[in-house]
């Protein structure tokens, strides 16, 4: 769960998908401990075209499960491929988060007739201070 570290925090989000037509994603991304340090959880409150869309994501070691506001609900692994660079890979989407102190890049794919192929691409800012596992617990 160490790796995850670099992601706590307050985000400024943006970004676009890359087929025709365009959505534009703005919005907020929170990373945070639940007391005790073994879950972060993760808000997404972005505007996707201006419809409101809301997310938790609940990652548990190498899984993270996540619940929409439009009723969706899926299962990614979680992986290290190098320092500061996360993958996460679910049945049909997955992507390449590149983590730094105050920016952070995400490339999402989608499996579309068998083939992967580049869907959106994510930027985030970093708005607040990361507070650690030990800062969370009561």
């Amino acid at each position: 769960m160490k790796e995850l570290e670099a992601l706590v925090g307050a985000w400024r989000s943006s970004g676009e998908t890359v087929d025709e037509p365009v959505v534009r994603i703005e919005g907020s991304d929170v990373y945070e401990w639940l007391p005790g340090g073994h879950f972060l959880l993760h808000h997404v409150d972005v505007a996707l075209d201006g419809r409101r869309y809301q997310a938790l994501e609940v990652f548990e070691g190498d899984v993270a499960r996540s619940y929409d506001s439009d009723g969706a609900t899926g299962t990614m692994t979680v992986a290290l491929d190098a320092p500061g660079v996360l993958l996460l890979a679910g049945p049909d989407t997955r992507a390449r988060l590149t983590v730094g102190a105050d920016r952070m890049a995400a490339r999402w794919e989608r499996l579309e007739s068998g083939r992967w192929r580049h869907w959106m691409d994510m930027r985030f800012t970093r708005e607040s201070s990361p507070r650690s596992p030990a800062a969370a617990t009561p």
